[in-house]
């Protein structure tokens, strides 16, 4: 196995079975790719007789950010086991402790589906059985503006404030503003990159800023003592969900998640007759039709046409 320029990318390249084999070491840089072969090399050479060492290679293959996140979560039940010993009464007790956590059904169901999909890369039906709770229907509430603003009143820290207002005004994820440094805000041009290195499948939008966002943004920068946007204490703040959550039961709206802005923003910008293609690149959707199945219904233009035709 050999690192391999590629159109300006680094690759790891090898043979298998007669055919050449290559994957995406997602750098430009000789010494990073060289680093990154080195770490794919040992993830893949690791002892794969438990979880942990099949999430390893797992990860190494497809680096996944969310996937990481639910490793974490998942390790301490899992990843001393090997995979014949995963059965539905482990998932079920595993279920119930996330519940004593306060994970919802729809959290949970994601973290062992991310463990479903390691075990079944490693091999399919190799003896595991992982099994998920039930789905629960999507959220499809959203906040209105006086909603909005009620929240925002009741951020009593300024970076919780900022927070809010960033999740409305860039439509972002909560992992994506909580991971943004200075250096990808231009407040001068307006503009915000999401983005911090190689994209995911959950991508990362670069978006214009609002002006109450500016005048935020600009407000946190003069006062910043950290290279992170969302700081406290001048420490970059990893979880912001306990704040959040006391500022939306303090503006009686318990309802409200971190997800819910970003869902917010994205009604908002439906309702005022945004095409979908731009709100699938304001989202990040790497597809329309994520972004259509979803929002179509909240344009003023939905299913005009179709009613004009049986007017009598």
């Amino acid at each position: 196995m050999r690192a391999k320029l590629y159109r300006g990318w680094w690759y790891a390249v090898w043979r298998e079975g007669g055919e050449t084999k290559r994957r995406a070491l997602r750098t430009q840089d000789r010494d990073e790719a060289l680093r990154a072969l080195a770490d794919y090399q040992r993830a893949i050479q690791a002892p794969r007789d438990t979880v942990a060492g099949i999430w390893e290679a797992y990860q190494q293959d497809r680096p996944r950010e969310r996937a990481a996140w639910a490793w974490k979560r998942l390790k301490p039940t899992f990843g001393h086991l090997r995979p014949d010993q995963i059965d539905g009464a482990l998932c079920r007790a595993y279920a119930a402790q996330r519940r004593q956590d306060g994970a919802g059904d729809g959290t949970i169901h994601t973290e062992l589906t991310f463990l479903r999909a390691a075990l079944n890369w490693h091999a399919a039906g190799a003896g595991h059985a992982v099994e998920l709770p039930a789905k629960p229907a999507p959220n499809s509430r959203h906040l209105t503006r006086a909603e909005y603003a009620r929240l925002l009143g009741a951020c009593v820290t300024p970076h919780v404030r900022l927070f809010v207002v960033l999740a409305l005004a860039t439509a972002g994820r909560m992992g994506a503003i909580l991971d943004l440094t200075w250096d990808r805000v231009n407040l001068e041009a307006g503009m915000v990159r999401l983005a911090n290195g190689p994209q995911t499948r959950k991508r990362r939008a670069t978006v214009p800023l609002t002006d109450a966002a500016r005048r935020e943004l600009a407000a946190a920068y003069a006062a910043r003592t950290s290279t992170y946007v969302i700081e406290y204490g001048g420490e970059r703040v990893g979880k912001i969900r306990k704040a959040f959550d006391r500022a939306a039961e303090a503006a009686g709206l318990a309802w409200v998640t971190p997800h819910a802005l970003r869902h917010t923003a994205a009604v908002w910008m439906a309702e005022a007759g945004v095409p979908m293609a731009e709100i699938a690149q304001y989202l990040g959707h790497t597809s329309e039709a994520v972004t259509f199945r979803v929002y179509a219904r909240f344009s003023p233009a939905y299913l005009r046409r179709a009613a004009g035709a049986l007017e009598v």
